[in-house]
């Protein structure tokens, strides 16, 4: 489980793009506060941000030609399983959204990429 850097969501490969969508579906479902190593850092932000992560990935699979449901753009959805949030406080947005998302975790992504044989031209 990784969330790729947000620098390289719109140069991921599909199986990357797509898996990209269900590990933050998993993530902002029942998922939320489940430990691992990863992507523990997520939860030390409020739950909007991965929301907003989570449309930058959706934006991308729509310019590709992906279908996406609605459900997920509304902020307070978490999943067919999971209680909706009455309210989901928007939060102000930083670049990088998440700040652990730094040029070392760009760099690692890559890495991690390229480990699976992908190269990507930045």
């Amino acid at each position: 489980m990784r969330l790729w850097h947000e620098k390289i969501i719109h140069l991921l490969p599909k199986n990357q793009l797509l898996g990209q969508h269900r590990e933050c579906c998993a993530l902002r479902g029942n998922g939320w506060k489940k430990k691992h190593k990863t992507v523990d850092y997520v939860f030390s932000y409020p739950p909007y941000l991965l929301f907003r992560y989570h449309l930058l990935v959706m934006d991308e699979m729509e310019k590709r030609g992906y279908n996406v449901s609605g459900e997920w753009k509304d902020r307070n959805y978490r999943g067919k399983i999971a209680e909706k949030y009455i309210d989901l406080e928007e939060e102000i947005i930083e670049d990088p959204i998440y700040k652990e998302h730094n040029i070392e975790y760009l760099d690692e992504c890559i890495e991690n990429l390229r480990n699976k044989g992908i190269e990507l031209k930045l």
